[in-house]
């Protein structure tokens, strides 16, 4: 049996594993050390096992994962959401859907100082639906239109999978983010522009609309968003102007975060006990992901059926586009069933090699994959902000009744991708400029 035979049967069992809903990183792990045992024997296969998570872990661009995820968590507990939905609605309530799109930007708003998707449709969700639903507004509206916008989490900086995707290809992190921002307002202005002609067409969706607010009242609530305006300047403004490094704006935003929370009120001793908590839970499972994903590209080297893939692949791709619709697909479908990072880390060793030889960008093509993974997170069966969502309604609203409501954000995903395809700049404008 080649080695290039038995990189192929690797990738077989691994994805036998993922359907028998074995964790992606043991997953990851026990394929990839089975194929190194197999290739070149016991002992380099232990020796491998044991030098790869210590050089991948002990990275110093890693350290910022853990505190944007503080600095997110500090956030979410210390309750910086219920400004932004107000000040979003005496900006916009007054327009047709008007709630749903104050949704739309206020998770927006959110997702700078979050980095996670879930954060935000749990966040959003808990203030906004309600409020749609005393409106009279359709079930489906406010429930998808807050499912969606909580996918903003993972394109406007800092998010979590443009930080994981820049480490993994070797791409600055600052210019993900710049990217990121572009794709992210593209994103929720397509949203906006879809709830708003919807509602203009069918006015039942939404059937009150809010009296404008005095533009005393509009300024009067842009200064009650002033704690994460704050953040978002520090972290972002003070990254971009060279005080600090994308890994050091991490630490930066994170002790920030809590002064901000605990100057406000809204950091306490338990507050900040769970920010902690949740932030080691997570980071340690993100962490065996990437260590997997990092075994997986050694034994897909070493095998050489990582260049056999690569070539493979470049041979029957028949243009650039044939090329990004089929990793589009692939996207898709892992996204229907696998979570967000595990998904990325998971292909990330065979796609970027394949990325690379056609000449993408990688800034390009880490917020295309960012974009495409948050698709996953409101397509069925397992959309995990849909489920989100149905934790935090009342039980007059059913799941299915939340993926109807979505269904419209994925024709706009659809545009929203379309652009980025047929405009590069829309994503590399920003990142141009630095």
């Amino acid at each position: 049996m080649t080695p290039e035979v038995i990189g192929l049967l690797g990738l077989g069992v691994l994805a036998l594993l993922l359907l028998l809903r074995m964790p992606v990183g043991l997953s990851l792990i026990l394929v990839s050390f089975s194929g190194i045992y197999i290739l070149l024997g016991a002992r380099p296969a232990w020796g491998i096992l044991t030098s790869v998570p210590y050089q991948f872990a002990a990275k110093w661009t890693l350290s910022s994962v853990p505190m944007f995820l503080l600095m997110g968590y500090v956030c979410y507990h210390g309750g910086m959401t219920k400004a932004l939905f107000a000040a979003a609605r005496a900006w916009l309530g007054a327009l047709p859907g008007g709630l749903a799109i104050a949704s739309v930007f206020g998770a927006g708003g959110f997702a700078a100082v979050t980095g996670s998707s879930v954060a935000c449709a749990a966040a959003m969700g808990r203030i906004a639906v309600p409020e749609m639903t005393r409106a009279g507004y359709d079930p489906g509206l406010a429930t998808g239109s807050i499912a969606a916008a909580g996918t903003l989490g993972a394109l406007i900086p800092p998010s979590i999978l443009l930080i994981l995707f820049g480490i993994f290809a070797q791409v600055p992190i600052g210019q993900l983010f710049l990217g990121g921002i572009g794709a992210g307002v593209l994103t929720a202005l397509v949203y906006a522009a879809m709830i708003y002609i919807r509602v203009r067409i069918n006015p039942a969706l939404a059937p009150v609309r809010e009296d404008p607010a005095s533009w005393s009242e509009r300024f009067a609530h842009l200064r009650g968003i002033w704690p994460v305006i704050l953040l978002f300047v520090v972290v972002i403004g003070g990254m971009f102007a060279g005080l600090f490094t994308a890994t050091e704006a991490g630490a930066v935003g994170a002790l920030a975060a809590c002064i901000i929370a605990w100057a406000g009120g809204g950091l306490t001793l338990a507050t900040l006990r769970q920010s902690v908590n949740e932030t080691i839970v997570t980071t340690a499972a993100l962490f065996l992901i990437a260590i997997g994903a990092n075994l997986l590209t050694r034994f897909l080297a070493l095998s050489g059926s990582g260049e056999l893939i690569t070539q493979t692949i470049l041979t029957f791709g028949a243009s650039e586009l044939a090329l990004i619709m089929g990793i589009a697909l692939v996207y898709i479908i892992l996204g229907m069933f696998l979570d967000p990072i595990g998904a990325m880390l998971l292909t990330l060793p065979v796609l970027l090699p394949v990325v690379d030889e056609a000449g993408f960008s990688l800034i390009w093509f880490g917020v295309f994959v960012a974009k495409f993974l948050e698709i996953g997170m409101i397509t069925p069966p397992v959309g995990l902000n849909v489920f989100v969502i149905k934790g935090v309604v009342d039980r007059s609203i059913s799941l299915g009744v939340i993926f109807r409501g979505v269904i419209w954000f994925l024709v706009a995903d659809a545009v929203v991708v379309t652009i980025m395809v047929a405009f590069p700049q829309v994503i590399l404008w920003l990142p141009g400029l630095s």
